[in-house]
């Protein structure tokens, strides 16, 4: 059997765009042939995966997997929508989610080499390679997170995945405290708040949007000519009204009948309901693509540039 050098791995690296582990276990199925190696990963999708690398996969679905008091939330980008719809996508990703909740895996990267649930000859890589060979996109496993409440976990999945969160309470579980928790993960799901509450805001945070207002206020003729001790109270008012809108507890409840009730007046009325003193430990809430750049799709113009070309 030849004998698989380093150098010989790295050709094929630069020369199909596959990983390392991948160009040097096909090196040695080939016996060293470069050629038959290169095809050999082209037909099992670890070369074509590679080369779908540089596109942007902004779409997909979050997937929100619970069992008792333990929920995970994952993340999985594709192309287009039109995958993010596909039955088969939407299979894989439950079954990734579903391997990290009953692993220990802290990252993606750790998450990649774990044997696969259904067949431990084969690494997660390894399927979420023959995957993208199937689906004919560029997928990514972008990011997970996984709750373990000593209460009770609540999930909630917007839009088909688009939106996917996981509440931790506090308190005794029921049906009218599941109930309630539910509703406060829709609405974490509609106003995306940052904190749960106030004591979570770093004193840097409103240091911070406190020098920005003051800035914007100095720089308006109006309002840099009143007396300090409105331009401190103007400031003190706008950070709350900030903090209002970011801080769960704060917002309010967007089911309360007279629009003024606050998530934390609602949970003190469920609380007295129950009999049990519930709150809100932690909330998660991905929405897939955020904070990705999102392909611009122009078919006319495409087309155009297909036919100059």
């Amino acid at each position: 059997m030849a004998a698989i050098t380093a150098a010989m791995v790295k050709d094929l690296r630069e020369q199909s765009g596959a990983g390392m582990m991948d160009c040097k276990k096909a090196l040695a199925e080939c016996d060293g042939d470069m050629d038959a190696a290169f095809e050999l990963l082209r037909k099992n999708g670890a070369a074509k995966a590679e080369k779908k690398a540089s596109r942007i996969a902004a779409e997909g679905i979050c997937k929100v997997v619970v069992e008792g008091n333990t929920a995970v939330v994952l993340e999985v980008n594709s192309e287009t929508d039109f995958v993010a719809k596909n039955e088969k996508f939407q299979t894989y990703v439950e079954k990734v989610a579903k391997q990290i909740l009953k692993s220990d895996v802290k990252s993606i990267d750790e998450l990649l080499t774990q044997p696969w649930a259904e067949d431990s000859s084969k690494t997660v890589n390894d399927v979420h390679v023959e995957m993208v060979a199937t689906i004919g996109e560029k997928l990514s496993l972008r990011r997970f997170e996984k709750v373990t409440s000593d209460g009770f976990v609540v999930s909630y999945t917007h839009g088909g995945g688009r939106i996917g969160v996981i509440v931790d309470m506090a308190g005794a579980e029921s049906d009218a405290a599941k109930e309630a928790a539910t509703n406060l993960a829709m609405q974490i799901a509609a106003l995306n708040p940052k904190y749960v509450s106030r004591d979570e805001v770093s004193a840097e945070y409103i240091a911070h949007e406190k020098e920005i207002l003051l800035a914007q206020i100095m720089n308006d003729p109006k309002e840099s000519q009143k007396p300090e001790k409105v331009i401190n109270g103007m400031i003190e008012g706008r950070v709350s009204k900030e903090l209002k809108e970011i801080c769960l507890l704060d917002q309010v409840y967007v089911k309360a009948e007279d629009g003024k009730q606050t998530v934390a007046k609602y949970l003190e009325e469920v609380s007295k309901a129950t009999g049990s003193a519930l709150s809100i430990k932690s909330f998660v809430r991905f929405e897939t693509g955020e904070g990705l750049e999102k392909k611009n799709e122009d078919f006319a113009a495409e087309v155009a540039a297909q036919m100059n070309a």
